[in-house]
Formats: C-alpha cells, sequence, structure tokens
C-alpha cells in the first residue's frame, strides 16, 4: 500500500470516479466543520478538532468508507440502516448519492463529542 504525504497527494492516486466522489466528501466535510484541520491520520484523510480526529474517509475499490468512530454509529442507528455498518464504520456504495444531510448530522454529534458537551 502506498503511503502519502498529504491529503492532496491521497486524492491525486485515486481513479476518477473515486477521486470524484472523495472530493465531494472532502468539501462536504470542511463545510461541516469549518474549524477542523484537514489531516492524513492512517493514511487516510480525516478532519481534526480540538487536537482529536472528528472522521475518516477512503476510497476503496467498491464503496467511499466513512469512519465516525463508534458513538455515531450506535447514535444514527436508525437512520443507517440502509448502509453496511461495522464497529466505526459506514460504507457508502458509489451508486448512492451521499447522504449530505445525515453526514453532516453525524460530523455535529462528533464536533459536540471532542469539545466536552
Amino acid at each position: 500500500m502506498e503511503k502519502y504525504a498529504n491529503v492532496a497527494e491521497y486524492m491525486a492516486g485515486l481513479p476518477e470516479m473515486q477521486q470524484n466522489v472523495a472530493q465531494i466528501m472532502r468539501d462536504l466535510l470542511a463545510d461541516a466543520a469549518p474549524d477542523a484541520k484537514e489531516v492524513l491520520s492512517y493514511n487516510m484523510p480525516a478532519i481534526k478538532q480540538n487536537g482529536k480526529v472528528l472522521v475518516y474517509f477512503a476510497a476503496t475499490q467498491k464503496h467511499l468508507g466513512f469512519y465516525p468512530t463508534p458513538a455515531p454509529i450506535v447514535a444514527f442507528e436508525a437512520q443507517l440502516k440502509d448502509f453496511q455498518t461495522s464497529k466505526g464504520t459506514i460504507q457508502i456504495p458509489y451508486d448512492q448519492p451521499l447522504p449530505v444531510k445525515l453526514i453532516r448530522e453525524i460530523v455535529a454529534f462528533r464536533v459536540k463529542e471532542v469539545s466536552g458537551e
């Protein structure tokens, strides 16, 4: 597996379709958490606030992996019923639009969580 120096390098290495979806996610996260800093963590794009990663994402062959940590998976269980999930992962198939409202809600949940609210 290739090691990336930064998010731009990660994005540039993706096939066009995956790159397009990942860029939509990247822009969405920047808008949803304007005080967060974009970082590369575990070789994946992520956003970090108050010294803690809010969420990660990664383009895989069949889906966009969205990694909001375990708590949101439990908190948003009902809204995630149409997605394949695991302890800290949401798989968003490329043939479905990104669930923008849900992603924004999950990011807001994580911002509160890392802020101690």
